[in-house]
């Protein structure tokens, strides 16, 4: 048993240093990101990193480099007004030509296009795929629900009223100034709205009751690192997340973040797991493009309060939606 346990601790601490060289590459796309830089925010040997890293993510340090740049790339083209160059330069490309012939390797389609509306068809296949796994998880997911409801110290059940709304009524979204906050996180990998999410949280529910994290009630958020629209869904980054103070320490595959402070449009959602993408969709293509705001830099959030509730009979929740946006 002692020695399960050891495997264990290295498996959980070999994840926690991959998510910091994950985010640190994310934060970093401008800069040198080569492998004796990456396994020293590792703490790795850069021949032992290599490997971990490419058994832990199923990529290379390369490629996970270059998807990243031209994710983020395609991303900004279609976020920002900026220039091609601007865009290419800002994620580390040194030249327009390489960034194009690059992004056409990747997208199929050259930035221009794909500002233009090339971007519609892979959009398209994405949400294809991510309805195929929500059908094929339907069960697994109710499995989970039910695994919550019976465990009344992890998650608060009660009655979830949704909604009366017709098709074509407007969302509701109210625009709120969100405070820097420091957040104890596990990461989950895999497609949003998918069973995964449902048990991450699940192990992330049990691991906060035991370190005394539920109780008094505290602000939970749901990080969405990644645009499921650009971003393959089997690679999408997900963190389940817990306000904690200057005190904790991060511990094993649990580990310490920053969500940025800033002006995010919230968008009320009472619903299932398998739910929460379609509102998404509908929060960004309804509201968003007659808002006068555009969504600025920064993961989504999805923000649990302390009234937050577990319907009992249909797992239906409450939170809000929040996108980091600026004025037009």
């Amino acid at each position: 048993m002692r020695k399960m346990r050891r495997g264990m601790t290295n498996r959980s601490a070999y994840a926690a240093r991959i998510n910091r060289v994950v985010d640190h590459i994310d934060a970093h796309l401008d800069a040198e990101l080569d492998l004796r830089a990456l396994a020293r925010v590792a703490r790795v040997s850069p021949w032992h990193f290599h490997r971990v890293f490419q058994a832990f993510t199923g990529e290379t340090i390369a490629v996970r480099v270059r998807r990243r740049r031209l994710e983020v790339a395609a991303a900004r083209l279609l976020a920002s007004g900026d220039t091609a160059l601007a865009v290419a330069l800002g994620v580390g490309f040194g030249s327009p030509e390489v960034f194009t012939r690059a992004f056409r390797a990747y997208f199929g389609v050259t930035p221009t296009a794909w500002r233009r509306g090339g971007f519609r068809a892979w959009a398209r296949r994405h949400r294809a795929s991510i309805r195929k796994i929500r059908q094929s998880e339907r069960k697994t997911y109710q499995e989970t629900v039910r695994a919550f409801l019976q465990d009344g110290e992890l998650w608060p059940a009660g009655r979830v009223a949704r909604p009366s709304k017709k098709k074509g009524d407007a969302m509701e979204v109210k625009l709120q100034t969100i405070p820097k906050t420091r957040v104890a996180y596990l990461r989950h990998v895999g497609p949003y709205g998918g069973a995964g999410i449902a048990q991450a949280w699940q192990r992330f529910a049990a691991w906060c009751a035991e370190h005394g994290l539920m109780n008094p009630r505290r602000r939970m958020y749901g990080v969405c690192q990644d645009i499921p629209d650009v971003t393959p869904p089997e690679k999408c980054r997900y963190d389940a997340c817990v306000e904690v103070d200057d005190r904790f320490v991060a511990q094993g595959e649990i580990g310490v973040e920053t969500i940025a402070g800033g002006r995010y449009a919230c968008a009320h959602f009472v619903g299932t797991s398998p739910e929460v993408r379609d509102a998404w969709d509908r929060f960004v293509s309804t509201w968003l493009p007659t808002s006068g705001y555009k969504p600025a830099d920064g993961p989504a959030l999805e923000l649990y309060d302390t009234d937050f509730v577990v319907d009992e009979k249909t797992g239906a929740f409450n939170c809000w939606l929040c996108l980091p946006v600026n004025a037009t």
